[in-house]
């Protein structure tokens, strides 16, 4: 029987299943949920992220190439050059150029002609990171065959560049290298310190002396081109510029006359020579032996011959101008402050001196060993009586003589701008006895302390300071050597001492001179001056220690000099008077022309033995 359509449709199987149900709902929803997060993404991009990847592609072709500031000029007081900039030239390389397939190449090349390990100049490019935009210095210095090398070589080194480099320069080596001290490029360890204060891989910085201390304001301020780069990170266009802020010039107390006059002086001893004008502590000339030429560490690597000249076992780079060392017979400046300042006697005490004492079961001996018979505080001071000043210390005692080394300034830094560099020096006492010895103090200390002896340490600066107290009338005074601030007021503080005390202490000082142990100074080269001797034991087996201070005029001191002279032997007067007077001359001859007499090369003063 045959079938009608409406059988067959009626018997056929339904199999359509896309479309039916919830599969329509379901295809809109997630399209409208793609299509809406694709619009969420890109008006995150574009309104919350877009400045900042605008920034980043901006980044990409838009580049600083930073430049260097020009370091500030140093002077003398007259305005004689002491540090300044030399222009060598330096090779730079951008700090991807070590990513690239042509490194092996360019690397080899550039280790052949500067004479630098390839390992190295990765190491720097590495520590700088490839996205750096700064270039990067490989080599400072590079002499004229090297300069004609890379550009034989240019189509082979393309991340390579030539640029000038400021590097400081000191015209006079080493007559000023513990002043000024020295520039070099930052280590490692200095770099993640100073790179919140802008210091970048590859900075100068100053290590130590006049150009540690005025960093801030020698340094000055990078400037830098803005340029357009290609893919491959090459400047196309300079964009715009920002000049380099150079850093401030400084003009020193340092009278480089004087300086280089006291060198002469010092010679080759090791030791140390500190010039002060006494009425404001302006330091007129610092000298210490041994020294180095700070000019070694402009370069890019020290030589074997370089690092030997400042390792030494004699430690050149020790300022010993701002090391401490017992005092010796200078410090009877202090037990004589102390003697009349305590009321425990007059300015007119006489006391008998002899070859020894015993005090406190222990033996102290006249340093000529047979004493100088009666002695006022004057003549005590002019001959340097150990035995004399023995009985005054013993009978202020140690509280009061610890008190007055104090009021000088001893035992604490003095304020010179090197704080990093200067030594405290030492003023025992109770305390620091029984924490370093276990022991109390004794009569012994004492009576050592009073011709300074013993433990007690000072600095040939504080030991300046000190001379500078009876030379200005009762001031202590702070060394500065930035010529800026010259008012007397802002630089001293009176230790309020009777004049009968200061009085006391000019009339000795002036009689070491006249008539005791400093007779070498007494002569027509310079006017009257006044000083003291000292010579310092320095433990069994090693020479003595030597001092020599002294001012001048007498009566209205100018200038005031200290030499030392570490483990010299002999005495004081011998070794130290005549560097002082050669630095009086100079300072004298100079500035009053023909008003003395020529300093003679031989000397007809006897040699006097002094302690």
């Amino acid at each position: 029987m045959p079938l009608s359509p409406s059988s067959l449709l009626g018997s056929r199987k339904d199999t359509r299943t896309v479309g039916r149900g919830l599969q329509p709902v379901f295809l809109i929803m997630f399209t409208l949920l793609m299509v809406g997060g694709i619009e969420a993404r890109l008006t995150y991009l574009q309104i919350i992220e877009g400045p900042k990847l605008r920034a980043r592609a901006e980044t990409n072709r838009i580049q600083i190439i930073p430049k260097q500031p020009e370091r500030g000029n140093i002077f003398d007081r007259n305005g004689k050059l002491l540090a300044s900039t030399r222009y060598p030239h330096s090779v730079y390389l951008w700090p991807m150029a070590h990513t690239k397939p042509s490194w092996s190449v360019v690397g080899r090349r550039l280790s052949q002609i500067l004479n630098i390990p390839q390992e190295e100049m990765e190491s720097k490019l590495e520590e700088a990171g490839a996205n750096s935009s700064s270039l990067i210095r490989i080599a400072r210095d590079v002499n004229e065959s090297q300069i004609t090398a890379l550009k034989e070589y240019k189509s082979e080194l393309k991340d390579v560049e030539i640029n000038t480099d400021a590097v400081r320069y000191y015209p006079h080596g080493q007559a000023l290298a513990h002043v000024l001290g020295y520039t070099r490029e930052l280590t490692a360890e200095q770099l993640k310190t100073k790179k919140q204060e802008g210091y970048r891989l590859g900075d100068v910085i100053g290590q130590m002396g006049i150009e540690k201390a005025y960093e801030k304001s020698l340094r000055g301020e990078w400037g830098g081109q803005q340029v357009e780069v290609d893919g491959a990170g090459r400047p196309q266009k300079v964009l715009g510029e920002k000049q380099a802020k150079a850093g401030n010039d400084l003009h020193l107390t340092i009278d480089l006359d004087l300086q280089q006059a006291a060198v002469k002086a010092l010679g080759n001893l090791r030791g140390a020579i500190v010039v002060l004008d006494p009425n404001n502590g302006a330091v007129l000339a610092m000298v210490s032996y041994p020294t180095f030429d700070p000019n070694i560490f402009s370069k890019q690597k020290l030589s074997q011959q370089d690092w030997e000249s400042v390792q030494s076992k004699d430690h050149p780079l020790v300022n010993r101008v701002l090391s401490a060392f017992p005092p010796a017979s200078t410090f009877k400046i202090v037990t004589t402050t102390a003697g009349i300042e305590s009321g425990e006697f007059s300015p007119g005490t006489v006391l008998q001196t002899f070859g020894y004492l015993t005090i406190g079961g222990v033996t102290f001996g006249e340093w000529n060993h047979a004493g100088f018979g009666p002695l006022g505080f004057p003549g005590a001071i002019a001959m340097s009586s150990d035995t004399f000043f023995y009985q005054v210390g013993k009978k202020v005692g140690g509280p009061t003589l610890i008190e007055w080394s104090r009021k000088y300034g001893f035992g604490q830094k003095t304020g010179i701008e090197f704080a990093s560099e200067e030594a405290k020096g030492l003023v025992p006492d109770e305390i620091w006895k029984q924490k370093a010895w276990k022991i109390p103090w004794t009569i012994g200390d004492t009576i050592n302390m009073s011709i300074g002896q013993g433990a007690l340490q000072v600095t040939p600066l504080q030991a300046a300071i000190m001379f500078a107290v009876p030379a200005n009338g009762g001031y202590r005074v702070k060394p500065h050597l930035l010529k800026d601030n010259q008012a007397a007021k802002n630089w001293r503080e009176s230790l309020n001492m009777k004049p009968e005390t200061i009085k006391v202490l000019r009339e000795g000082l002036r009689k070491v001179i006249s008539d005791g142990t400093g007779k070498r100074l007494n002569v027509p080269s310079i006017p009257p001056a006044a000083g003291k001797s000292g010579t310092a034991e320095a433990g069994t087996g090693r020479p003595n220690h030597t001092w020599f201070g002294a001012y001048a005029p007498s009566n209205q001191p100018e200038i005031l000099v200290v030499a030392f002279g570490e483990n010299s032997g002999e005495h004081g007067g011998t070794v130290c008077g005549p560097m002082v007077l050669q630095v009086l001359e100079a300072y004298f001859q100079h500035k009053y022309p023909g008003r003395y007499e020529k300093p003679k090369l031989e000397k007809s003063v006897a040699q006097t033995q002094v302690d």
